[in-house]
């Protein structure tokens, strides 16, 4: 047996041991957070580490949530911002990514640089010229500004990771369905898109959490009630010299849940997309 053979299994431990030891580092925050939500005040500074007892036991962080502000609204607006940029931008990025790695044309290369500036280069720089933007187009305070600068935000790496992936997809396989009449679009959506799903994955989690917990864009962009997220609706129970801890920590529990979700619907096709071809 050859000495690659022999080490495989162990590489392979050390590789689930490293997941195992990031996912727990990565809970923590997180498990700290609800167990402190549901203490009283005292509590959550007396003994932090502490999950609640009888004695500590408070739900009034989140009754204070549930009483204060629309946060069912604040809820369904970081939703809908959410879920619509993702769906653009795998759509777009695919699109791009597709086009890019399949078609040879002049100036290829410089096409995918110029793309990829987008990674280097924070959207934050470009918030003066963004809002006098969107007050030119009459957009500020509607979802749709949010929706049209996180798609921007995520296309760049969306274009980066699935333009690798879909230079893997077999040649062959696209010839195959070009001789047998379908269309470009035909191939794209139903042999190329299938073939990357975990890529696409990869890029939906990396796209989704950055949007969810953004807080300078919905601050700059939708600061009104009607169009506030759940971060910046969680704003209100921080002051300058009092913050309601018990509120500010349900709130924060509460957005945590959806994020959850979406992760576990992704987490297989996720894992599939980080470490395709890191085990052979």
């Amino acid at each position: 047996m050859s000495n690659r053979a022999r080490t495989s299994p162990i590489r392979t431990g050390l590789i689930h041991l490293a997941l195992i030891g990031y996912t727990l580092v990565a809970i923590f925050p997180v498990f700290l957070t609800i167990i402190n939500s549901f203490k009283d005040r005292n509590a959550i500074f007396r003994s932090p580490m502490q999950v609640p007892t009888p004695s500590t036991f408070s739900l009034v962080g989140y009754q204070t949530v549930l009483g204060q502000g629309d946060f069912a609204n604040y809820f369904q607006n970081s939703f809908i911002v959410t879920v619509v940029s993702i769906f653009f931008v795998l759509l777009f990025g695919a699109m791009a990514a597709f086009a890019l790695s399949e078609y040879k044309f002049k100036g290829n290369t410089l096409t995918g640089l110029y793309m990829a500036i987008g990674i280097m280069i924070p959207i934050r720089l470009g918030t003066v010229a963004i809002l006098q933007g969107m007050v030119a187009a009459g957009l500020v305070n509607t979802l749709t500004a949010l929706i049209l600068v996180y798609t921007a935000q995520g296309i760049p790496l969306a274009i980066f990771i699935l333009s690798e992936f879909m230079r893997t997809v077999s040649d062959d396989l696209k010839n195959a369905g070009r001789i047998d009449g379908l269309s470009e679009y035909s191939i794209f959506f139903r042999l190329v898109l299938p073939l990357v799903r975990p890529a696409m994955a990869t890029v939906a989690v990396f796209t989704m959490i950055p949007i969810w917990n953004d807080l300078w864009f919905p601050l700059i962009l939708a600061p009104s009630e009607a169009t506030k997220t759940v971060t910046l609706g969680s704003q209100i129970f921080i002051g300058q010299f009092v913050t309601n801890w018990n509120a500010v920590l349900a709130a924060l529990s509460l957005a945590i849940l959806p994020i959850l979700v979406l992760y576990v619907i992704f987490s297989r096709q996720l894992i599939r997309g980080i470490t395709s071809g890191a085990v052979k």
